[in-house]
């Protein structure tokens, strides 16, 4: 049951994900990798909190759905990497950059964030 739940939360995090994109992307198309970097830091401060909160508190198979199931499915830094990848073919290399270096830092200070949140 457990991994059917982690499943479904997968496929709903990775839904918020593409629809964040999808949402960048036709207002803004050339600013989607940032849609990558508010994907990451939402999962981050999801996970931050959850991983507080929901220790002792609830059974290991609810932070399983919340922490590896949605927040795994939203979360992806095979794409916050890729793209400055692909950022550096096109020449891009400023922004390239900024990503690789502000997507790390963003990421840890929204977990933080969510952490002191929940305390």
């Amino acid at each position: 049951m457990t991994l059917l739940l982690v499943s479904i939360a997968g496929a709903f995090g990775c839904t918020v994900r593409y629809l964040l994109e999808y949402a960048v992307r036709r207002h803004h198309p050339t600013r989607r990798p940032w849609a990558t970097a508010a994907a990451n830091a939402g999962g981050c401060l999801v996970a931050g909190y959850a991983a507080y909160r929901l220790v002792g508190a609830v059974d290991v198979n609810i932070r399983s759905v919340v922490i590896t199931g949605f927040c795994g499915g939203l979360t992806t830094f095979s794409s916050a990497f890729a793209i400055p990848a692909l950022l550096l073919r096109e020449h891009h290399w400023r922004y390239s950059l900024a990503l690789v270096i502000s997507t790390p830092l963003l990421c840890a200070a929204t977990f933080l964030l969510g952490v002191n949140l929940a305390h």
